[in-house]
């Protein structure tokens, strides 16, 4: 079992950055790849970003690809999202979230654990 609770989220305006934490309790953190997910109102739930469980692999929506950054701390048992050039369009509840996948993330059905979401508001 992994529990995950997500953290950093806010109210900013539009071009600064955010950094997005989740903390996972559970001695097996370590070996599942962690995703983070938003979902804006009125839209589904879609993939922004990906790390596996070693951190060799990274995957990112086309959307943050260059903006956003996934990292993970397996010793301190967190995953962090690092986003930079912050728009409107990236307003949305973001989750954490954890799948026993090493590769092929972008698919929310391969996870089966998720945080209860930080909601991220971005003025222009």
């Amino acid at each position: 079992q992994v529990q995950l609770v997500e953290s950093g989220g806010g109210l900013v305006q539009a071009g600064v950055s955010l950094r997005l934490s989740c903390a996972a309790t559970g001695r097996t953190f370590s070996t599942y790849s962690v995703g983070w997910f938003r979902q804006a109102p009125g839209k589904e739930r879609e993939f922004v970003a990906a790390l596996s469980w070693r951190g060799r692999f990274t995957d990112y929506a086309d959307s943050v690809q260059g903006r956003f950054t996934i990292s993970r701390d397996n010793a301190k048992n967190t995953a962090d999202l690092q986003m930079n050039s912050l728009q409107p369009e990236d307003t949305a509840v973001y989750y954490c979230a954890a799948t026993t996948r090493s590769l092929g993330f972008r698919n929310r059905a391969d996870y089966a654990y998720w945080g209860q979401g930080t909601q991220v508001t971005v003025s222009s």
